[in-house]
């Protein structure tokens, strides 16, 4: 037994620790301007919300920032009276700018969506998906107590020999199209990580990191957070954040191969493929849509993200931000799963496809030319 543990031991990769700078805050007033609100209803994940644009966001004050407190509110429309087959409001921002491997992001959150039906995440994925992965930092449904955490990639990305402080793994297999795209899944052991005991706590600080060598999350409750975060810093050195609650290395996932820069992104969905799932009558009663959407909405008082800030930062002496030149339509975009439980994520097939159907095209131009050539030779 003696030399099995220490064998494992030595199996294990630690997390190396890296230096990294500021290049991007979102923050106080401004810190709407540099998101796209997704403007559709929920065509990824069939909840029963209509994303709004970020005009009705402000007009419906569904996104806005809390001028006593400079904290960005992103919620789910508590006042509105929904009757039968229509959706209720809610928000699904996205990050114009992207980031690539060698980058990490902060999240500094006072109050997370929680309550029956109620399905948030605070996630990012590629321009792509799921070619270019997915990676869900913070995620839940209904009466749910804990954070889960997931990534979602193409086949050949697995969870081995994991660094973390959590135990709780619910799978190791990264691929979308493996169980029905449950993604390789870390549950946080701490009741302060979601629902009403992260509300109770005063929140906490996620912490997002993808390097070269792994990805790793860290969650510090409000009194955790260490000093570099909680003063601002702008630099900050990962050694001093300990052992992630969560981490997966590259040993069993090529993470420059997997992942490609990634947007950022907030969501509350309302039912739909998981939160209306298979736990649904073990944790909430009635019927989602029918006992929950519909009605005047006082349900959802607590359904809602108070954001303190988002800052990003690049390994020093880096600047991993893709800068955004174009704005595209979401409903002819969509993708993406947010979901380590979803069974009908939507995937971008745009690019792939129209690729695809170049090459052929372009094959078939130069045989009908060569043939034309020889013909008349």
């Amino acid at each position: 037994m003696a030399t099995a543990l220490a064998c494992l031991a030595f199996s294990v990769a630690p997390v190396a620790a890296t230096t990294y700078s500021m290049v991007k805050e979102y923050y106080g007033s401004t810190f709407f301007d540099d998101w796209t609100f997704y403007n559709y209803y929920d065509n990824l994940t069939n909840g029963d919300v209509v994303y709004v644009s970020a005009q009705n966001a402000a007009a419906y004050q569904l996104a806005y920032v809390d001028t006593s407190t400079d904290h960005a509110i992103i919620k789910v429309d508590n006042t509105s009276t929904v009757v039968y087959d229509n959706k209720r409001n809610s928000v699904r921002i996205t990050s114009n700018d992207s980031f690539a491997v060698g980058s990490l992001w902060i999240a500094d959150i006072y109050h997370t969506p929680y309550g029956c039906s109620v399905w948030p995440a605070w996630w990012s994925q590629a321009a792509v998906w799921p070619q270019g992965g997915e990676i869900d930092t913070f995620e839940g449904i209904n009466t749910n107590t804990q954070n889960q955490m997931s990534l979602h990639t193409e086949t050949g990305c697995t969870a081995v020999s994991q660094n973390q402080t959590s135990t709780l793994v619910a799978s190791t297999n990264c691929s979308y199209a493996s169980n029905e795209d449950q993604g390789c899944i870390v549950t946080d052991p701490s009741t302060n990580s979601y629902g009403a005991g992260f509300a109770s706590s005063g929140g906490g600080a996620f912490v997002t990191e993808m390097a070269s060598t792994g990805i790793n999350i860290w969650f510090f409750s409000r009194s955790q957070i260490p000093s570099s975060l909680s003063n601002n810093d702008s630099t900050i050195d990962t050694s001093t954040f300990g052992i992630p609650v969560a981490n997966w290395p590259s040993t069993g996932c090529n993470i420059t191969e997997f992942f490609q820069p990634q947007n950022l992104i907030f969501d509350i969905t309302l039912c739909g493929d998981w939160a209306d799932g298979a736990t649904w009558n073990s944790t909430c009663s009635g019927i989602c849509y029918n006992n929950w959407v519909m009605g005047n909405g006082t349900d959802y008082d607590n359904a809602y993200f108070e954001v303190a800030s988002v800052r990003v930062f690049s390994t020093e002496g880096t600047n991993t931000v893709v800068s955004s030149t174009t704005v595209t339509s979401p409903s002819a975009t969509a993708s993406g799963s947010s979901s380590g439980s979803s069974s009908s994520s939507g995937s971008s097939v745009g690019l792939p496809q129209g690729g695809f159907w170049m090459t052929a095209t372009v094959l078939v131009i130069v045989g009908l030319v060569s043939s034309a050539f020889f013909t008349l030779a």
